[in-house]
């Protein structure tokens, strides 16, 4: 409601306004506002709904499996035709050269390279709900396929002894055994990335790439520029290096690279320099210029056609040495975590691309459609011995800037791919290695200038800087697989920091159902993040009481009226030893009329080690809990019980509707736990916590006298046994 005008004929405050409403547990919402009796249907209903089908129905359900049926139809040909067609010779060339030089981070031919680059490209042309994205290979997923191809078919695994006619033994690598199996393993972890992101697809799960923030997708892309530059360093040097994967590897990898310096082939470097300065430079004539160039130099093109007469003519490989398929499901055990991260990030990086071009251009990307489009990609192209496939940004951008409109400019980039297959695949034998390793560092640029954008996330929030730098640094030091897993838990630990907890509250918030299978995953959370176990807090409490009864009882130290437990002076015997054993005598003294008040967070008159509980309520927010199990209600009656022991009131917020029904169906409430502790928002819970104590300490004139304590526990000795029992 908007502030009124003054007496004094001012104007009215209209700059902001005020909404008051009461503080809603589920009693006195419900008591407010009728709840509407929604009659459930049956399952006969549920099922005949389900299996209906109207011809309506039908053809929603085969647009949304085939999102072709829903653009082709309306496409303008007379406005987009020639603009796609020029797109896609654009984005077709730029697809070749990428497609051979990301091959090398796969560690396959780089023949291979080229299927990637076209197989892929078909199925999403039915099956993709974005119109712009040039799918094909990316760095990124390239090298994390590579580590796995690498570490699973390294060199030492195929070396032979070959005789010559001094008769001297000499020891080379099978490269045809070697290179077959590399594309075997590639090809698989395809199939395998394939079937997950199918899966995910099918069963509605596009809503995991959520978790993918985009500073901590930055990080983690920039990382990966990084392990990408020191993998094709050694490539431009051309000199000897092992293998090397996991934690440390590109320290390992870099310390070999400098001990073998002297060894750089003089030929490969020199064509390696050159085609970096000559790309970057061309690039950046097109990014200045990209106004007034309707299409941009194919400078990967130019420089790999020079490179590759050159070698030809030259005859480098001879001088210098510059040097479809079944799927193995014996493999799927080896390969199933790395195609798992794989999966999520070639998806994570797909749909954040393809959301970038949708919202420029106002369509809408289904996620889940996505999932399924990439999956059938990546399983269709797996068969034709591809590696994993998803989209580049630099690819990408060359099929949008070039006037790229739908997908039909990415069947011409196919196109394009599949002449340079079947014309050009000899003839890019004797192409030097150092070219295409040169062309890879060269398309980095765009990664690496997301440096850049730390100083502004600090300025901006200095939580999602540190995600950036972390998933950055973990990602490099340990590895992309492992770097991923820890930037999650990093930016998902961010995300409970944020949390503003007023004193003396502690708020929980859980993301996801809680049943059988979480249930002691949340225990132990819950342990971890309160700090302490509450029933082992309830028996250290009780053990001192009996050991303060006990110096009560002997005279040695005093109950007054206003419950303060005073010190006679007497004697050392107060601190008796926490190593004894507890006195299981059951203490009946008649003090009734006297109550004892300790605050068990300062010392204590006894020697027992009573763990501190800095806090008076705990709040659980369940608003991402979608349902409780029969054993997940039983623990979390436990957990209520503990906690109000100890004095810790316990609250419930953010619940949906249904929790209350699961939670009486399973016997939840009883005398002590009722609807009132649950509350509509976690707001809600604050509030009334923070009314119940300024209405406590108005009402208590002991709180006036020890307002400097933060918690205190009445116990009268005479419900000592009730509690302990």
């Amino acid at each position: 409601m908007a502030a009124g005008g003054g007496a004094d004929g001012a104007l009215p405050e209209l700059g902001r306004y005020i909404v008051a409403r009461p503080i809603y547990n589920e009693v006195n919402f419900q008591e407010e506002n009728e709840r509407r009796l929604v009659v459930p249907k049956t399952l006969r209903e549920r099922v005949q709904k389900t299996c209906s089908c109207s011809k309506k129905k039908a053809i929603q359900v085969t647009k949304t499996l085939l999102p072709i049926l829903e653009w082709l139809p309306k496409y303008r040909v007379k406005e987009w035709l020639l603009s796609d067609v020029i797109s896609g010779i654009s984005t077709g060339l730029v697809a070749t050269l990428q497609g051979l030089a990301y091959a090398l981070l796969v560690g396959v031919p780089i023949g291979y390279g080229l299927y990637s680059a076209f197989f892929p490209i078909l199925p999403y042309f039915f099956l993709g709900t974005s119109r712009h994205i040039s799918v094909g290979p990316f760095p990124v997923v390239s090298l994390m396929v590579g580590s796995v191809v690498l570490s699973m078919a390294p060199d030492e695994n195929f070396r032979v002894l070959s005789s010559n006619l001094t008769g001297l033994n000499k020891t080379l690598i099978d490269t045809d055994a070697r290179d077959a199996q590399r594309v075997l393993i590639s090809s698989t972890v395809s199939f395998l990335v394939g079937i997950i992101q199918l899966l995910f697809g099918v069963f509605q799960i596009g809503f995991i790439v959520r978790y993918l923030a985009d500073p901590l997708v930055g990080g983690f892309t920039t990382a990966a520029a990084f392990q990408v530059l020191v993998s094709q360093l050694k490539i431009v040097l051309n000199v000897p290096t092992a293998n090397y994967n996991g934690v440390l590897s590109i320290i390992y990898t870099l310390i070999e690279i400098f001990q073998n310096i002297a060894k750089t082939n003089i030929a490969d470097l020199i064509a390696g320099l050159l085609t970096i300065f000559i790309c970057m430079v061309v690039k950046e004539i097109n990014d200045r210029f990209k106004h007034k160039i309707p299409v941009p130099i194919p400078i990967e093109v130019i420089v790999t056609i020079v490179a590759t007469g050159i070698s030809y003519g030259a005859d480098l490989e001879k001088k210098y040495n510059a040097v479809l398929t079944a799927m193995s499901v014996g493999m799927f055990g080896d390969i199933i975590a790395s195609s798992f991260s794989i999966a999520i990030v070639a998806y994570a990086i797909a749909v954040s691309v393809g959301k970038v071009y949708a919202t420029k251009y106002d369509y809408a990307i289904d996620g889940n459609q996505e999932f399924i489009a990439f999956g059938i990609s990546n399983i269709f192209s797996g068969a034709f011995s591809c590696f994993a496939a998803t989209t580049a940004l630099s690819r990408t951008a060359v099929q949008e800037s070039t006037g790229g409109k739908t997908q039909v400019a990415g069947i011409i980039s196919a196109a394009i791919v599949l002449i340079a297959i079947v014309a050009l695949g000899k003839l890019l034998e004797p192409l030097q290695k150092s070219v295409l390793a040169a062309v890879v560092i060269a398309n980095l640029k765009g990664m690496f200038m997301q440096i850049g954008d730390v100083p502004r996330l600090w300025r901006q929030s200095k939580a999602d800087a540190m995600i950036w730098v972390f998933t950055c640094i973990a990602s490099i030091i340990l590895g992309l697989d492992l770097g991923l897993l820890a930037g999650l838990v990093f930016a998902l630990l961010t995300v409970v920091l944020r949390v503003v907890e007023p004193e003396g509250v502690k708020i929980l918030r859980f993301s996801s159902p809680i049943f059988y299978a979480n249930i002691d995953g949340l225990r132990s959370s819950l342990k971890s993040t309160v700090g302490f176990d509450a029933m082992r807090v309830y028996n250290k409490r009780l053990k001192a009481l009996r050991k303060i009864q006990k110096l009560i009882k002997k005279g040695k130290l005093k109950a007054t009226k206003n419950g303060i437990i005073s010190d006679f002076g007497t004697a050392n015997e107060a601190f008796e030893p926490d190593e004894d054993p507890e006195d299981p005598e059951e203490l009946d003294i008649p003090t009734k009329e006297v109550e004892i008040q300790v605050d068990w967070n300062s010392e204590l008159p006894v020697k027992v080690n009573v763990p501190k509980v800095p806090f008076h309520s705990l709040i659980f927010d369940f608003g991402a809990v979608s349902f409780l199990d029969v054993v997940a209600v039983r623990v979390m009656k436990t957990i209520l019980k503990e906690f109000e022991r100890i004095d810790v009131k316990v609250y419930i917020a953010s619940h949906l509707d249904h929790i209350i029904k699961t939670l009486e169906h399973c016997a939840f409430f009883d005398d002590k736990i009722k609807t009132e502790i649950f509350f509509l928002t976690v707001h809600d819970a604050v509030l009334h916590i923070q009314n119940q104590i300024m209405h406590r300490d108005i009402q208590d004139p002991i709180f006036e006298k020890v307002g400097t304590q933060t918690q205190f526990c009445f116990y009268s000795f005479t419900e000592h046994s009730e509690l302990h029992r």
